[in-house]
């Protein structure tokens, strides 16, 4: 595309109501001047200065246009996300940059589901992540993980609500009956709850209509199952395990969030993915959590 095109097609995505014509963040005024040898633009109005990526989840990017167009194309071309070791690799960039990259566009994309509501039917479950404790060598000194007191306190449960034909809401938390407030808060009044035996659904029976399946006896019965959610905690296995190894209770969230993004848009083309991406980046404001990361300014 080159650094030209790549920059006219983040002027198009932030604002399209003016075909790609800059306007002030700060006032709203649609004049501004063209400062041409650093991509900036100054308003008319309240002479402020300002580039395509002011305030956006971008702010204060590095890297070139071209650049940052093909991070996001790698980003969204991962069935199963990309490790932020293998990002830094293809780009030719520090490990520093690509996880930070790789978390500001996580958080971008989950700003689609920021105001979602679940209706029709709705299957509910929880997988436990992280925490492994590694077994003794000796036997008489293993212990029985089964007991909470055993577990790590690493341990983290995803708590994933998914709407069948809709849209799929993953939480962290420590315990998996904590989804029985996230439910009734997200599930309109009216829908079907799906869940498995587990007794602490029991409680959403008093609110919804409910359908159980009991999975010590089968995994689907006459059209009851929660293979729909169970699809979505299998491909978070797997980027857990499998390209990343390694992910911190801290920042799950944001891993659960971005395997929620790729399942939901699972049938999208990659080239719609990388606009629709580039797009909510645009749209985010800058973030609190990921801005001069590394010179600990974190809030």
């Amino acid at each position: 595309m080159g650094e030209a095109k790549a920059y006219e097609a983040f002027c198009q995505l932030r604002w399209p109501e003016t075909g790609g014509e800059a306007v002030c963040p700060r006032c709203g005024c649609v004049e501004s001047y063209k400062i041409t040898t650093r991509r900036k633009f100054k308003c008319k109005g309240c002479h402020h200065q300002f580039s395509v990526t002011s305030g956006t989840i971008l702010h204060s990017r590095k890297l070139d246009f071209t650049d940052l167009l093909a991070a996001i194309c790698l980003f969204v071309t991962g069935a199963k996300g990309m490790s932020a070791v293998q990002f830094s690799r293809t780009m030719d960039v520090q490990y520093k940059t690509a996880w930070v990259l790789c978390h500001k566009l996580r958080e971008a994309l989950a700003d689609e589901t920021d105001h979602a509501r679940l209706s029709g039917e709705v299957e509910i479950d929880g997988c436990y992540v992280g925490g492994k404790v590694r077994r003794a060598n000796y036997k008489n000194d293993r212990l029985d993980k089964r007991l909470t007191g055993n577990r790590s306190p690493r341990r983290r449960v995803v708590i994933a609500l998914r709407e069948r034909g809709g849209r799929t809401l993953p939480f962290v938390r420590r315990s998996e009956s904590e989804g029985v407030e996230l439910a009734r808060g997200l599930v309109e009044t009216g829908s079907t709850i799906i869940a498995d035996e587990a007794r602490h659904w029991d409680a959403l029976e008093w609110d919804f209509k409910s359908e159980r399946i009991n999975h010590s006896e089968a995994y689907s019965h006459e059209g009851v199952h929660t293979n729909f959610v169970e699809s979505y905690f299998a491909r978070l296995r797997k980027m857990v395990g499998g390209q990343h190894h390694f992910v911190s209770a801290k920042y799950l969230y944001q891993y659960a969030e971005h395997c929620a993004w790729i399942e939901d848009h699972r049938t999208t083309d990659i080239k719609e993915l990388a606009f629709k991406l580039v797009d909510a980046a645009m749209a985010a404001p800058k973030s609190s959590k990921f801005r001069s990361y590394w010179q600990r300014a974190q809030n």
